[in-house]
């Protein structure tokens, strides 16, 4: 902290920038009661690099302010750094706040939306107060910033408040330094601010202001579908404790088996149904409010909500309006993304009208401009800490500190959960989730993000980061520049992003677990270990290679993940085995055409995905052998070993059954074929004992040529699966083997790389099976393993990754990958 050093009583006046985020949250009048409080002359004001202030009088006041925006600034408040100068005495007797400052380098930190503090809702329920029922009551420490801002620095005049002009009593509170509205910038009330109103699905208006809210309520409390306008957009909302509700908002939407978010009204009412942790419950409640997932223990939310989901995504109000709901209706509601599934979140009552016809019986709208949708975030608790797996409302945007980065770096992302981002000086801004870019209507939102992040910043880019893959979306509006364009490979930007966030710089080991990413050889990768140092980076191992036969159909379809597999392994001899799950999934035609794919190669492209492995097993054990939505697959192989704890004690497997019998079993029994032939001169197996007991094995065995990859062969685990399947081992222990196999494994390769610094990134390590075994395998190993925290493990934090590549390349750590691996074999 700046120290202003003086020896006597003699006045000193010093200038002051507060870098951080710090507009929105109350700083400035924080620092005018402090300094009058204090006994000070001079200023305060935004700036677009800031709060910046003059300080005039005792030295020792001086520093004690000083010391207060350090130690203790207003409750939302983030300050990352504190500029000093001593400046020539000016004689002042006052303090005032003065004009924001809008010139300058835009440096400024934009505050995420801030859930309804305790102050305002008691004002909000009390039946004596100007603001009762007030659906839009807010402070300087809580209410909309991020999706009301239009530009820096944070006034009344540059947000879409600026059209409500505030009455005598509410100019009077933001004039007042004791009132903790003072310089509110969205305050409001009943006389001056936005309304209320309930439209039918043709746009009539049916009700207004609390009468409005009143009969949405009595809408979903008969089983209809209300579109409610938030803060960030518009959610559909339906009686969680309906079935049929919740099924008409699933055939409506589109959205056949993917969780439904539940909103309660309390506390209290969300712990009737989930087990809540102390870390979890402080997520609920913080200033975010964000989605966490929880496991479920019981209560009466429709079985159609999150089908076969121990864990349910639960929030609580965060929005006025939404405490004024839920007292009104006293039960838990669904409150997904007002859209059609993969479309963006509806922001304009208009825009709502069209997009959701068909989808919401009834409209509770009103008229204050959402400037920019921001979906809702989505948190859980993993290995005790809190995880990101969606960055929007309350998280976004957000700051990473990256020292040493330059400004004006535009990274578009990848395809799925897109987001985008932007480097300024010392640091990189990331953006609100976008979505996937699969249809042209999330592509214009993510050209949309693009000029929203550099207006807001004022930024020009001079360079765009896209990814490797050729045919992304992201990656053509990146070529569309007109600016230098680097490509980043996408599991080295997963890594990258991973040791960002945690503020390390190389060396380090990336373990880069996902679906799909394109990699330096033509091939998908997806179960990767990248080994990145100050000379640049080197794919050091992977999961053994099988094919996908039909491509990107494997990742809707496991069976075809699955078939894949069997044939990598076993040949032919699969398409006779016609009781194994996958191949009983598929017609005698379509396994005649599939064989044909595998066996010729064409259209069935090699993989190394860790997602697809996932899918295969969960195929192979019945489980799924199509997908609704990404990742479905996977997930519920992680669910079926629920309540098995693999880390810790043996899995419930049958003795001696592992490695015996036969794998396959029709008409005639088919032994069990030998592992496939691999070079076994220059170390061929490299056996260990597994971290777990009853883990599957998953052997590393060398390469052909030392400068290859090490491989991870999935093979013995699929044997021993198999077997363990045909012995009447459930689904449940195979995954909780596999699970701990791969632990074992990954901790194997950290061993043989030898790098202490172990990283965990990509989609995979949404799961918390695996990212928790994987920790506790890599800390028994010596290592210090990192996961993902503040940024999302999956395709969301791919834009932080590579906009810090393309800075280190600035600075000099050139990216020099080791030769493919040759044959993909």
């Amino acid at each position: 902290m700046p120290r202003i050093m003086s020896a006597t009583s003699t006045p000193t006046r010093v200038r002051i920038l507060v870098r951080g985020a710090v507009q929105g949250v109350g700083f400035r009048p924080f620092v005018h009661r402090r300094a009058t409080a204090l006994g000070l002359a001079g200023w305060v004001s935004n700036s677009a690099a800031g709060v910046i202030l003059e300080a005039e009088g005792d030295p020792r006041h001086v520093q004690t302010l000083l010391a207060e925006l350090c130690a203790s600034p207003p409750p939302n408040a983030c300050v990352t750094d504190v500029e000093t100068n001593a400046i020539a005495l000016l004689g002042e007797r006052a303090f005032i706040i003065r004009p924001s400052e809008t010139e300058g380098h835009r440096i400024a930190h934009v505050l995420p939306d801030l859930a309804t503090c305790d102050d305002c809702l008691r004002e909000m329920f009390h039946p004596s107060d100007r603001r009762f029922r007030y659906p839009f009551v807010n402070c300087t420490q809580c209410g909309p910033r991020y999706s009301i801002i239009e530009a820096v620095p944070y006034d009344r005049v540059r947000t879409s408040m600026r059209g409500f002009r505030m009455c005598p009593a509410c100019q009077a509170e933001y004039d007042d330094p004791a009132d903790r509205r003072f310089h509110a910038e969205p305050n409001a009330c009943p006389v001056c601010g936005p309304r209320l109103a309930l439209w039918d699905g043709a746009g009539h208006v049916l009700a207004a202001d609390h009468a409005a809210l009143v009969a949405a309520a009595e809408a979903v409390r008969a089983g209809r579908i209300v579109a409610a306008k938030g803060i960030g957009g518009f959610h559909l909302i339906a009686d969680a404790r309906n079935e049929a509700a919740i099924q008409c908002l699933r055939q409506r939407k589109r959205r056949e088996e993917k969780p439904f978010a539940v909103m309660f009204p309390g506390l209290a009412a969300a712990a009737s149904c989930c087990r809540i942790a102390p870390g979890e419950q402080a997520l609920l409640t913080g200033p975010a409010h964000p989605i966490v997932l929880l496991r479920r223990t019981g209560g009466e939310i429709a079985a159609a909500v999150a089908p076969g989901n121990p864990r349910l995504g639960v929030m609580l109000p965060y929005a006025p309006l939404h405490h004024l709901l839920l007292a009104e209706l006293g039960f838990p509601v669904v409150a997904t993304s007002g859209n059609v599934s993969d479309e963006p979140i509806a922001t304009d009552a208009a825009e709502a009208l069209a997009a959701l016809a068909g989808i919401a019986d009834t409209f509770l709208v009103h008229d204050r401009p959402i400037i920019r949708a921001v979906d809702d975030s989505v948190v859980r608790v993993l290995c005790g800490r809190p995880q990101v797996l969606r960055r929007a409302r309350g998280l976004a945007p957000g700051r990473i500190g990256v020292p040493g980065v330059a400004a004006g770096i535009l990274a578009v992302g990848g395809h799925l959960k897109t987001t985008v981002a932007l480097t300024q000086d010392d640091g990189v801004v990331l953006s609100q989730h976008v979505g996937d870019l699969e249809t042209s209507a999330p592509r214009q939102a993510h050209v949309r993000a693009i000029a929203d992040l550099t207006a807001l910043h004022a930024t020009t880019p001079r360079l765009a980061v896209r990814d490797l893959h050729p045919d992304y979306a992201s990656g053509r509006v990146a070529d569309a520049t007109g600016l230098p364009v680097l490509e980043v490979q996408h599991h080295l930007a997963h890594v990258i992003a991973c040791m960002a966030e945690h503020g390390i710089r190389p060396p380090a080991l990336g373990v880069a677990w996902d679906g799909t990413g394109f990699g330096t050889d033509g091939t998908i990768w997806g179960g990767e270990f990248l080994h990145v140092t100050p000379d640049g980076w080197r794919r050091v191992a992977h999961l053994r290679p099988f094919r996908l036969p039909g491509g990107e159909a494997a990742a809707r379809e496991p069976r075809r993940a699955a078939l894949g597999l069997l044939h990598a392994a076993f040949g032919d001899a699969v398409f006779g085995a016609g009781d194994l799950p996958p191949i009983a999934a598929f017609s005698p035609t379509e396994l005649g055409v599939l064989r044909g794919m595998l066996n010729r190669g064409t259209n069935a492209p090699w993989t190394t995905s860790a997602g697809r492995l996932f899918d295969a097993f969960a195929s192979l054990t019945g489980l799924r052998q199509r997908a609704s939505y990404e990742g479905q697959a996977a997930a519920e192989f992680e669910w079926a070993a629920d309540g098995l704890d693999c880390l810790e004690s043996p899995l419930p497997l049958r003795e001696g059954v592992r490695g015996r019998g036969a794998y396959i079993q029709g008409q005639a029994t088919v032994p069990t074929p030998p592992p496939i032939p691999l070079p076994q001169g220059e170390g061929g197996v490299l056996a260990t004992a597994p971290a777990f007991p009853g883990a599957l094995p998953l052997p590393v065995r060398e390469p052909h040529h030392p400068d290859n990859p090490l491989v991870i062969d999935w093979q013995p685990a699929l044997e021993a699966a198999l077997a363990d399947l045909r012995a009447g081992a459930p689904a449940a222990a195979i995954s909780a083997a596999l699970h701990a196999g791969l632990a074992s494994a990954i901790a194997e390769i950290a061993r043989r790389i030898g790098e202490r610094c172990v990283v965990l990134s990509g989609g995979c390590f949404q799961n918390a099976r695996l990212t928790e075994a994987t920790v506790m395998a890599l800390r028994a190993a010596g290592c210090e393993p990192l996961w993902h925290q503040r940024v999302p493990p999956n395709d969301g934090g791919l834009a932080l990754g590579q906009a810090v590549w393309a800075a280190w390349q600035e600075q000099g750590e050139d990216a020099r990958c080791a030769s493919p691996f040759p044959d993909g074999s």
